[in-house]
């Protein structure tokens, strides 16, 4: 706020007033943009060259082999051409100077929209149009005014403190934050929009102060900021009480476009409480723009508004603007209020038709130049229909009028129905031969009621090309020409035509031969005669294709081809020849008959009949043949090697031509060997022997073998080996040299005749070999010839798997002593076995008599016998003679007798005569005596048979006794008691033994018999005389 000064008051004497509390209220109340798709953005004012965006870069579009083309922008934007980047050029973008930005809302975003056409200059298809917009953005580089530097606001000095007055704003042609930011006194909001308005903080008097001066600054929001500043003059005013009051705040009116002058648009209303002058209201128009006064008429006195000018929506679609309504007491009060005037949209615009060049076509005057081989779908122009009205109005249909070969194609998607873009392109191939222009008329209708139509031409001129290529009459040619012929010989003529005309069809002819005719033949370019530079060899190559080329004038020039194939006709000058100047072949000996030995090839670097080729034998004695189809040589006779090894003639080759021609060539027949001879012994006979002394030192050479093989090679490579005949490794032959050498010392066994087996085997697949038998007499002398000439006979006689090596009585006498000693050595561990038996016999008889107890009777002889002989009977009496008074039996005793019914007794005799046997079974009831107490062993022992030698034992029984699997044998007698410590059921009677323990003991022999089955598995069998 500035300073305030002081004001002349009545009387003309300036007074000091107390300062007014005054403060400036701003209301900003935004008003919503218009959203838009913004492709790039860029502040105004930008220096030249400045780049905005790639197109290739930001959109993908490739950067080389096409053509970028600006088609609407200029003259702010160019664009690269190769690269599509756009620059600003030396027309500045000034955001306020823009036709486009000049009737803007506030927020609404200002737009510069561009077109760029894409042409594919490789496949020269049709162009690519991209529509685009360029948001311009606002820079500070206005600053904010007011409309006049002084500013008279009246003030009634009545004023009631907190009243609002309003001030007329400041205007900043920046837009969003650069515009109008702030003022330098006290914000306030108001529901109006951006209105700075003077608030009354004290009582007003006019006789003591009536006018302020204040300086009021306006400040945008810039960076940096711009400001300016004015003065407020703020009048003191008599009273007038009631202001001017609008019956609506707002109002609201629709104006259609084109309406007479005079028109009625609306009218406001503002009704006064008071009276008189202060009551009567006048209307006027408040911070209204230019074309509001311009277009409208306010009436003062009724506040009516009118048409006074020609409105025009597709000029201006909105007018919005406040009245102000002023009563016209002494000091006036008055009231605003807000008016919108929306024009409505005549059909009153026929649609516009604007057709321009695209891509690489120009128009000049109205017309386009296209080649007639222009692809189909080519565009020649962009067409560009709009229509300024707008909804239905603005519907345009866009059509191509007469029967011509181009149609309309949407070039773009974003357009909107009442702005379209479209390509004018080709439907079918041009030809300028048929038709060499064409005018073009297209013609838009909008959809208005009653519809607006509008056409525009264009002539297109068709430009001709040279389209036809040369052709030959004939497209292949096919000549033969014979070889050895003379340089400059004409080989062939050809002959092109075109259908073009002028230099279009003038032709020149040219040779693009094959690689190998390259040099050889040269053509006329205005005839086509084909000639050859040189002498034609056909074996060297018997044809050549040449390609003939046609080719015009035209620009560019078109071509056409034609093949002439040459073929080279034979002569006879090339003689037969072998591949080889000599063959060598080897073949197999004992090959049979007519066996082919061989093949030999001839060629021959004619053709036809001659190199048709015969091959003889020369010098042909009848040993071989050839076969002419195939060049092989058979033998007429089966080879062997050891007869002749080589065989030696001549072939003879002759062909067909007139007169013959003729070559001979070498053969050599080698036959090879074959395994056919087993190796032969010269040395030593098989009759022959070597006398070799005990005293013959250990390597030394005793004798030699030689043998011989009439094969060769590998076939007659020998090696020795001794197969048989030197059991005791004495001897080891030479596998190379058949040498014979000691290898170990001569022993005492050694003496004798030795005969080793040597076998001479080859080295051929499969191997043959050779026996020799070679003798070597180990002994002092040769005294007994007789004896050796013995041994001789003996070993021809014998098998050679028999060996005969050393003295075989002297083995023999070394057998019989082995079998000597095995035989005591047996006799005398029998001798120790029945020692050890007739020991433990004794030592058990003693036990037996030492545990007798007088006076018991036995219940039962557990081995007696059944009586089945007189022997029998004889041993009952003797039994009954020394019985003793039967006792009382104790209830022990019946106890053991019944255990004793229940074992089981079978009787049985192996053989006639045998006294029967007793088995036992080895499986007890419970309860029975514990006999295994008396057997008690680590392992069984061979059961004993005791056989009586005196003839007193007269009779004898055999008794089984079953034992438990661990046992031992107990050899008795008829005396021998066996029982346990706490059984003494089946002890014997006492009675003096018959026979003493030495006597015994002669008799005894061992025996072990075979394992018998079950039951009677771990039995022993004791013989028992009494």
């Amino acid at each position: 706020m500035g300073p305030l000064r002081p004001s002349p008051g009545p009387g003309g004497q300036r007074v000091l007033l107390p300062p007014l509390l005054l403060a400036l209220l701003l209301l900003l109340v935004a008003s919503p943009g218009h959203a838009t798709r913004v492709v790039y953005k860029v502040l105004e004012e930008q220096p030249p060259n400045t780049l905005i965006g790639s197109l290739a870069a930001d959109y993908g579009f490739p950067d080389v082999g096409h053509l970028y083309k600006l088609e609407v922008g200029a003259p702010y934007l160019r664009v690269d051409g190769k690269t599509g980047d756009i620059f600003t050029t030396e027309t500045s973008i000034d955001r306020e100077g823009l036709r486009e930005c000049q009737n803007q809302l506030p927020g609404e975003p200002c737009i510069l929209e561009f077109e760029v056409s894409i042409t594919d200059l490789v496949q020269n298809g049709s162009p690519r149009l991209l529509e685009g917009q360029i948001e311009v953005q606002d820079i500070n580089d206005n600053t904010p005014n007011f409309a006049s530097p002084v500013i008279t606001l009246p003030i009634p000095e009545n004023t009631n403190i907190g009243s609002l007055f309003p001030i007329p704003v400041a205007s900043d042609r920046d837009a969003g934050p650069n515009g109008v930011a702030s003022y330098e006194l006290q914000v306030a909001e108001d529901q109006e929009g951006k209105q700075p308005q003077l608030i009354v903080m004290g009582n007003l008097d006019r006789e003591r102060w009536d006018s302020y001066d204040l300086t009021i600054k306006v400040q945008d929001g810039g960076s940096p900021p711009r400001a300016s500043s004015a003065l407020l003059r703020v009048t003191v005013l008599d009273t007038n009480d009631n202001a001017p009051k609008f019956e609506r705040p707002s109002y609201e009116a629709e104006l259609s476009e084109n309406s007479p002058i005079g028109h009625s648009v609306i009218q406001v209303k503002a009704n006064d409480s008071d009276q008189g002058a202060n009551a009567e209201i006048d209307y006027t128009f408040h911070q209204a723009p230019e074309v509001v006064r311009r277009l409208l008429r306010l009436d003062r006195n009724t506040g009516l508004i009118t048409v006074q000018g020609p409105v025009d929506r597709e000029d201006l679609s909105t007018l919005r603007f406040s009245v102000l309504a002023k009563d016209r007491g002494t000091n006036p009060k008055s009231a605003r209020a807000q008016v919108v005037v929306t024009v409505k949209d005549m059909n009153d615009n026929a649609p516009t038709i604007e057709i321009r060049g695209i891509g690489l076509v120009t128009h000049q005057d109205g017309m386009a130049n296209i080649s007639e081989d222009v692809a189909e779908e080519t565009a020649v122009a962009l067409v560009q229909v709009s229509d300024r009205d707008e909804g239905e109005n603005a519907a345009v249909t866009c059509v191509v009028a007469n029967d011509v070969p181009f149609q309309l194609r949407q070039a773009s998607e974003t357009g909107s129905d009442s702005k379209k873009k479209y390509f004018l392109q080709t439907t079918t191939p041009l030809d300028y031969e048929k038709v060499k222009d064409y005018t073009i008329e297209i013609v838009a209708v909008d959809s208005g009621n009653p519809p607006l139509s509008s056409t525009n031409s264009l002539k297109v001129q068709v430009v001709d090309v040279n389209d036809n290529a040369p052709v030959f009459t004939q497209s292949v040619t096919e000549v033969a020409f014979p070889e050895n012929n003379k340089p400059g010989e004409v080989v062939a003529e050809v002959t092109a035509s075109d259908a073009d005309s002028g230099s279009n069809a003038e032709l020149v002819y040219s040779l693009d031969p094959e690689p190998a005719a390259k040099g050889l033949f040269s053509i006329s370019p205005d005839t086509g005669e084909i000639r050859v530079k040189t002498s034609l060899d056909r074996e060297q190559r018997d044809s050549y294709e040449l390609k003939v080329v046609a080719a015009d004038r035209g620009s560019p020039s078109l071509q056409g081809t034609a093949t002439v194939l040459v073929n080279v006709l034979d002569c006879n000058d090339n003689d037969p020849k072998f591949m080889l100047s000599g063959y060598n072949f080897s073949v197999m000996e004992n090959m049979p008959a007519l066996s082919p030995v061989g093949m030999v090839t001839v060629i021959d670097g004619d053709k036809g009949d001659n190199a048709r080729v015969q091959l003889t034998v020369e010098q042909d004695n009848g040993d071989f043949v050839i076969q002419n189809g195939t060049g092989t040589i058979l033998s007429s006779l089966s080879f062997d090697r050891e007869h002749q090894s080589t065989y030696t003639f001549q072939l003879k080759a002759v062909d067909g031509g007139v007169p013959p021609r003729s070559a001979y060539v070498g053969v050599t027949i080698n036959v090879l060997d074959e395994n056919d001879n087993a190796p032969f012994i010269t040395a030593p006979s098989n009759t022959s022997h070597q006398l070799l002394t005990p005293q013959t030192r250990l390597g030394e050479t005793v004798s030699q073998v030689t043998a011989e093989d009439i094969d060769s090679g590998v076939n007659a490579e020998l090696t020795y080996s001794i197969a048989g005949g030197n059991p005791y490794g004495l001897f080891q032959i030479g596998s190379h040299s058949g040498a014979i050498t000691l290898e170990k010392e001569i022993e005492r066994r050694h003496h004798g005749l030795h005969r080793l087996v040597v076998k001479v085997s080859d080295r051929g697949k499969p191997p043959r070999y050779g026996t020799a038998l070679v003798h070597l007499y180990v002994n002092e002398t040769l005294a007994n010839r007789t004896l050796l000439e013995t041994l001789l006979g003996h070993s021809l006689d014998t098998p050679l798997d028999i060996d005969i090596a050393g003295d075989p009585e002297y083995e023999r006498s070394k057998q019989r002593g082995n079998i000597l000693f095995g035989v005591v050595a047996g006799v005398v561990a029998v001798a120790l076995l029945i020692a050890l038996a007739v020991l433990v016999r004794y030592c058990r008889q003693r036990e037996a008599k030492s545990g007798y107890q007088a006076g018991k009777k036995e219940t039962k002889d557990l081995y007696a016998p059944k009586p089945s002989s007189k022997a029998s009977k004889g041993n009952k009496s003797k039994v009954k003679k020394s019985k003793s008074p039967k006792p009382m039996k104790p209830v022990e005793d019946e106890d053991e007798a019944g255990l004793q019914k229940s074992l089981k007794f079978n009787l049985m005799s192996d053989a006639p005569g045998d006294s029967p046997r007793i088995h036992l079974p080895l499986n007890y009831p419970p309860g029975s005596p514990d006999l295994g107490r008396h057997y008690r062993s680590n392992s069984p022992l061979p059961s004993i048979q005791l056989q009586p030698q005196s003839p007193s034992a007269s009779k004898k029984h055999q008794v089984v006794q079953d034992l438990p699997p661990a046992n031992t044998f107990v050899g008795t007698g008829d005396t021998t008691s066996t029982g346990s410590e706490q059984y003494s059921d089946y002890s014997y009677r006492t009675n003096p033994p018959k026979y003493p323990s030495k006597q015994v003991g002669q008799p005894l022999r061992l025996s072990t018999p075979q394992p018998l089955p079950h039951p009677y598995h771990g039995a022993i069998w004791t013989e028992v005389w009494e």
